[in-house]
């Protein structure tokens, strides 16, 4: 985790470069008076600000991942990553399916659980179905946080 930690706060510092050095182009362009210039200027300016804005959201749902994987690592219901794998270590995609199935019927039986949510973002992940396994763990956070950070 340390690593990942690392990486995360080297991307984020980056960043925080890039937007210094966009802002203070963009501002320069307004500060010249002309209308042509000011316009670019203010359009350029949108670009650090989506930027920041999403950088945002991500440290935010990173966060609340982390205290959803300690709450349940607290209780031992922390997901275990044993599905049998190929010699090249992709998972089996039957006993990914498997998983699957067992996470999605987890949440339909207690749709409002945030701990069934987070399973089924890491079977989603097995699955090799990223794009679902993130809004899976985002509607996990979502009711981790509604939930006052306590409840399953």
């Amino acid at each position: 985790m340390r690593k990942g930690l690392v990486g995360a706060v080297a991307l984020t510092a980056l960043l925080a470069l890039y937007v210094w050095q966009i802002g203070t182009r963009s501002f320069a362009l307004v500060g010249t008076g002309e209308p042509v210039a000011v316009l670019i200027g203010l359009a350029v300016l949108l670009v650090p600000a989506l930027a920041v804005g999403l950088i945002a959201r991500e440290w935010q749902l990173g966060l609340t991942v982390q205290r959803m994987a300690d709450d349940l690592a607290g209780r031992g219901e922390l997901p275990v990553d044993d599905l049998p794998r190929s010699p090249g270590g992709r998972i089996d995609r039957e006993a990914a399916d498997s998983a699957f199935v067992s996470a999605r019927t987890a949440v339909e039986d207690a749709p409002d659980s945030w701990a069934a949510r987070y399973h089924l973002a890491f079977a989603y992940d097995a699955a090799r179905d990223r794009r679902r396994a993130r809004a899976a763990l985002r509607d996990a956070a979502r009711l981790y946080r509604a939930a006052g950070r306590t409840e399953g």
